[in-house]
């Protein structure tokens, strides 16, 4: 997809998208035989729900029929939230995975770590390393500029937050 017609979607579809109170993480049209496939990533402070991903999908369905954002040819709208191992790429992205096990792979020959995000601010991130063998979990500190890659890491035996909190 070109920078212009990146941005002049971004710009046709972000107003609506945060109206809902919602932020749109990306947008991707990819081409797929004779169609083209538009893709709109929404997320917020609570994640998304199938109501909510529905309601957007209806709603950018609407904005972009009224527009020429997309064209002449046919294409296919598909609205969806962030995947369970999605990619930390902004600072929001970070504070929404607060208590959440992450793989950083660090700058500058720093290599892998993988640790659990206690606390974010402006600078960096308070992580919790666990324990090796038995041994007790460790306190690190993370400058976001130390992090070249991070994904959240699917926990299968997680304790819910409301479950820590009880």
């Amino acid at each position: 997809m070109s920078t212009t017609q990146s941005e002049r979607l971004r710009q046709l579809l972000e107003p609506l998208v945060s109206s809902q109170d919602l932020d749109l993480e990306e947008i991707e049209v990819t081409p797929v035989g004779r169609k083209r496939v538009l893709r709109v990533v929404i997320d917020s402070e609570d994640g998304v729900d199938l109501d909510t991903i529905a309601e957007v999908s209806r709603l950018l369905s609407a904005k972009l029929d009224e527009s020429d954002a997309m064209g002449e040819g046919e294409y296919d709208l598909e609205v969806g939230s962030p995947g369970a191992e999605r990619a930390l790429t902004e600072r929001r992205h970070y504070v929404r995975a607060v208590n959440r096990l992450v793989k950083f792979q660090l700058t500058e020959g720093g290599g892998e770590l993988v640790a659990r995000i206690l606390t974010v601010d402006d600078e960096g991130l308070d992580l919790e390393v666990p324990g090796v063998k038995g041994r007790k979990p460790t306190s690190r500190r993370l400058a976001f500029d130390e992090i070249d890659k991070a994904r959240v890491q699917v926990e299968f035996n997680r304790k819910d937050k409301k479950e820590e909190e009880a």
